[in-house]
Formats: structure tokens, sequence, C-alpha cells
């Protein structure tokens, strides 16, 4: 892939309105400010800080919580009249989550905050809100509808996630990471629910068609940046209980730079990771962006990370494809020092922020 790094027209994601930088300041600004602890003995929050989910112990059992919104990727469902994926990516960007601390999604509480409520939109997100709930094998729990005209020009859509830990399991935090981990990958189905505002801009300036394929593809590029992200729950599950998963993460925003997230004392070396190709080469080569920004904005093909011992990679490997993940891979390994680096590309991260 051809990238001028240097150019003065690069793209980044914080030129087009996300400054990942700036939003790490205000998150620290907000927790700082954040000191109340639960009064009570039968509950007590799990430090995780920087985590996918947060952990709560009630009693004798331990609960995960997420939450998340499909973003921008509702400005196209808007204007393609194409929910139903949206619907799906509500429930996916969620139970994903749950997953990366190994928790079995319980269900999901929906919500939609738009202009005015439409039955006929309402109608898809629902079928995909069922499809992803299907695959994920939860329920729908509740949700909230807020109409604010006066807030929202468009339609923003999202959740909340609740898991748990069957008997016997304990959470996977990466707390156990080590030199000399392996680091498995699971394909992810295109862009998922993350990097629109960039990659929205770069369509908009190249003066893209989003009802004709790009070059290469056979499916319109609307239709191609719809696909909703691909629920990674079965893998969890499959790899609940073998000995040697020392952590799962899910590469959403952030893109690699998700890793550290895990454990930010150890190094991993992306030797594996997929080069740009197909629509994340063709967004890179028409906006001018750099590898350095393609791969912490965009997942690049992978959208789920196990890391395990060597003794345990046939056994995950194994069960993974029975899982129904034949695209298990692995896309790198654990070293020692700290961030992360795709050396086959030149780039080094130094953290998740």
């Amino acid at each position: 892939m051809a990238t001028r790094r240097g150019s003065a027209r690069a793209r980044t994601y914080a030129a087009a309105g996300v400054d990942r930088s700036q939003t790490s300041r205000a998150l620290a600004a907000l927790l700082a400010q954040v000191r109340v602890r639960h009064p009570s003995g039968e509950v007590r929050s799990v430090p995780l800080p920087g985590h996918f989910a947060g952990l709560v112990r009630v009693g004798r059992e331990t609960l995960a919580v997420t939450t998340d919104t499909v973003g921008t990727k509702t400005i196209l469902a808007e204007a393609t009249g194409r929910w139903e994926e949206v619907g799906v990516d509500a429930v996916a960007i969620n139970v994903n989550d749950l997953a990366a601390v190994g928790a079995r999604p319980i269900g999901l509480v929906d919500v939609i905050s738009c202009r005015r409520a439409e039955p006929s939109v309402f109608a898809q997100l629902g079928r995909g809100i069922d499809r992803g709930l299907r695959e994920a094998g939860c329920i729908l729990l509740g949700g909230e509808t807020a109409i604010v005209p006066e807030l929202l020009a468009g339609v923003d859509v999202g959740g909340t996630a609740v898991g748990y830990f069957p008997r016997g399991r304990r959470p996977v935090t990466g707390a156990s990471i080590r030199p000399g981990d392996w680091i498995l990958g699971l394909r992810a189905d295109g862009l998922h629910s993350n990097g629109f505002t960039l990659a929205r801009r770069i369509v908009r300036d190249a003066h893209a068609d989003w009802n004709r394929p790009r070059p290469g593809a056979r499916r319109a590029l609307a239709v191609e940046f719809l696909t909703p992200t691909r629920i990674y729950v079965r893998a969890s599950e499959a790899l609940a209980g073998v000995p040697g998963v020392t952590g799962l993460a899910h590469i959403s925003g952030g893109g690699v730079r998700n890793l550290p997230r895990l454990h930010g004392r150890v190094r991993y070396v992306l030797d594996g990771w997929p080069a740009p190709a197909g629509l994340f080469d063709w967004l890179g080569r028409t906006g001018d962006v750099s590898a350095t920004e393609l791969y912490q904005t965009f997942n690049m093909g992978i959208g789920f990370v196990a890391i395990v011992r060597p003794r345990a990679f046939a056994v995950a490997l194994r069960r993974l494809r029975r899982a129904g993940y034949a695209d298990a891979r692995v896309v790198g390994h654990v070293a020692r020092g700290h961030g992360v680096e795709l050396p086959h590309l030149g780039v080094e991260y130094t953290g998740y922020a």
C-alpha cells in the first residue's frame, strides 16, 4: 500500500473531528471527580481500569456490564434507508466487549435517541436487534427511546449489555499475559462500527458514489460500509475453561491499540496482522491515510483476539474452529517491553490512548 506519510494533506481521525488524545484527557478529568464507593459489603466493584467491561461482585456472583453506541454509522443508515444492520451492531458492539472478559451475555437494554420516532425505521432496527440477540444467545431486557428534536439532527442507537460468569468460570482480565504468549486473531467483517467519521469524509472528498462498488469490489460502497459487526460470543464461550488463555480483546475503536488495555507492561508484536487489503487498502489510498493512522482507527481485518500460552494453542485453535471461527490464525506474539508493534509496516504505538 502506498501512503505519503509526510503529505500535507494526509488524513487523520483527529482532523475529521475525533481527537483520541483530547477524549482521553476529558475522560481522565471526569473520572478524577467520581469518588463514590458502594457502601454495602454485599456489592463491590472489581478494579479493571480501562478494560472492555466493568465487573461487579454481588454476593458470590460476578456480573459484567458494558455500554456503547453505533456512532456515526447511523448517518449512512439514514441516508440509505438501511437500518437492520445497525440493529445488529447495537447488540454486537456490547456483547463483544462482554466476550472480551469471558462473560456470557444475559441481555441488552437498548437506547434510541432521535428527533422523531419512525415506525418503519424502528421495525428495521428491531429485526436487526433480534438477529444480534439470537447470534449472541441473549435477550432484550428493555430499552429507552428519547425524542430530542432540539438536541439531535439524526439518530443515535446503542445499548447496555449485562453478562455473568457461569459457576467455576473466572474473568479473563489479561493480568497473566507474559512474553512468549501467542496472539490469535479472528476475522472482522469490514469496518464494523468504528472509524466512520473519517471513512465517510474520505468518500465525500473523493466524490465516490455510495451506490456503486469501489474498484475491485462487487457490492455497492454503502452496502459494504453497512456490513454488521461480527459477533464473537461463541468464540469466547469456546475458549472458556481452556488453561492457558490469558487475554481476550475486542478490536474496536482504537484499532490495535486496544491490546495494551489488557496488560500494559508487555509488548504486542503483530507480525502476522493483515496488511491493508480490500476496503481498508482503498480507504488508505483514496484518503492518503498513513499506515499509522489506519491501524489506530480501523480494525484492519481482525475483530477479536485471543492471547494464549504456546501449550494451549492447539486446543484453542481447535475449539475456535469447531465454534465456527475457521478463520482463526496467529497474528503475533507477546514480547518484553511495552506498546504495540507492526514490524512489517514499521508502525509502533506506545499504548492505548
